[in-house]
């Protein structure tokens, strides 16, 4: 039998992907995020990793939990490992209720749908609400996983910009005016309002109810992820959105960052209405999520003082800020600003002009440390003179090692194009488009 090869593409050649002409347009766009590209190279034990926002388990009682497991599985193993309903266990709902209401979020547990991770929950809602060609408006810059699923359902992102109080209601109302001038129907806004991924800053309170009044008078949905507003560094917590508007808020939320990332047990708090769509696209998704998990989550939750743990992990989470920031004030050069975070995971970085983070890249990770370029939290191309730092994970004594290397690096860079120009104006770089300086 002749072989006859991989069928054509549409440009006429024949591609190494046998599959290329049967995936649907909605393919087309998905493409791996910067911050998985990075995995393999920062999990090197060598390099100092600025890059991932992994949570720091340290903390964590894994002596007392592995015994509480081990008893779980022993006392309720054919319940723990058996289907269990897409809706989520009923105790583990009741208790997400409680967690919500140190941020002002007064639910009911019918209307929560347990999730395999808030991603989970962020697709659902994309896949719900928006159909191709609809628009989605995300703070810019923003989370990374979200801007893939909503490309992945060919949804267009409208940026808007922040400031140090976050999301800029005047940005807001002429994004909204834009996309509708232009005849773009816009169906949420996505927002991280507490300790945002990846710039760091939270939304002010009078901001909120303003941002929450121009979504509103539009018609538009408010899509609230908020897997860090408990890490805050000095136990400070805000009103979630959705304690001020819980008809127009879906909520998403996190065991993720307070507990086990592992576990991917996470959860969205939707209208009543909208609660019917989430269980059905949940049903579609995955059957139901992993009952082992969500019963190891519910155990440790009736069990252990989990607000203590959280405590915990703010104090451990602030002396990584602090000698992150302490680092910048001491070893970055001239023309570097950076965010101040009150809580979280990330340092939002901006670099003088001419240097290009994501150009810079491969000469850090040569240096034995990384970080993400900005230009994976952008949909338009910007956020190429930033990059997102992440102090969750690295000891102190390795944030300030690695702030130190990278240090080292931009001032390379900084006499490189002091002395040639820009990377992509520099002699045989190819002609190029200037990649864009600001955020």
């Amino acid at each position: 039998m002749t072989s006859v090869g991989p069928p054509p593409d549409r440009s006429g050649s024949r591609s190494l992907d046998p599959h290329l002409r049967r995936y649907a347009a909605r393919a087309a766009g998905m493409t791996a995020s910067e911050v998985r590209a990075l995995f393999a190279v920062a999990s090197r034990p060598e390099v100092v990793s600025l890059a991932g926002g992994m949570p720091n388990l340290t903390a964590l009682p894994l002596d007392s939990l592995s015994t509480e497991i081990a008893d779980l599985v022993s006392a309720d193993g054919l319940v723990a490992l058996q289907y269990g309903s897409a809706h989520g266990l009923p105790e583990l709902r009741d208790q997400i209720c409680e967690v919500m209401a140190l941020e002002e979020v007064r639910g009911h547990p019918d209307d929560v749908v347990v999730t395999v991770g808030s991603q989970m929950a962020l697709d659902m809602v994309t896949r719900i609400f928006c159909d191709p060609g609809d628009v989605v408006l995300a703070e810019g810059p923003s989370y990374v996983g979200a801007l893939g699923t909503f490309t992945a359902y060919q949804t267009g992102v409208v940026h808007v910009a922040m400031d140090e109080h976050g999301l800029v209601p005047e940005a807001l109302r002429e994004a909204i005016t834009a996309c509708e001038a232009a005849g773009r129907r816009v169906k949420f806004l996505y927002t991280i309002p507490n300790f945002h991924n990846p710039a760091g800053v939270t939304l002010s309170v009078p901001r909120r109810a303003e941002i929450l009044e121009i979504c509103a008078r539009h018609g538009i949905l408010v899509v609230e992820d908020n897997p860090y507003g408990l890490l805050g560094f000095d136990g400070q917590t805000y009103p979630a959105l959705r304690s001020m508007d819980p008809d127009n808020v879906v909520y998403l939320g996190s065991f993720s960052k307070t507990f086990a990332a592992g576990l991917r047990v996470g959860w969205t708090l939707a209208p009543h209405a909208v609660r019917e769509k989430l269980m059905l696209a949940a049903e579609s998704a995955t059957l139901c999520p992993p009952t082992l998990n969500q019963m190891i989550v519910s155990r440790y939750l009736a069990t252990h003082d989990w607000r203590g743990q959280i405590k915990s992990f703010q104090q451990a989470y602030r002396e990584r800020r602090d000698a992150m920031i302490a680092a910048l004030e001491q070893h970055l050069p001239d023309g570097c600003s950076w965010t101040v975070p009150d809580g979280g995971f990330f340092v939002w970085l901006t670099v003088p002009g001419g240097v290009d983070t994501k150009a810079m890249l491969p000469r850090a990770v040569t240096a034995r440390v990384a970080y993400v370029s900005g230009t994976g939290f952008y949909a338009d191309g910007l956020g190429s003179r930033q990059m997102r730092l992440s102090f969750c994970y690295p000891t102190p004594e390795r944030i300030t090692e690695g702030v130190r290397r990278l240090s080292a690096v931009l001032s390379d860079e900084l006499e490189l194009a002091a002395t040639f120009g820009p990377i992509n104006q520099r002699p045989g770089s190819g002609p190029q488009v200037p990649a864009p300086d600001t955020a």
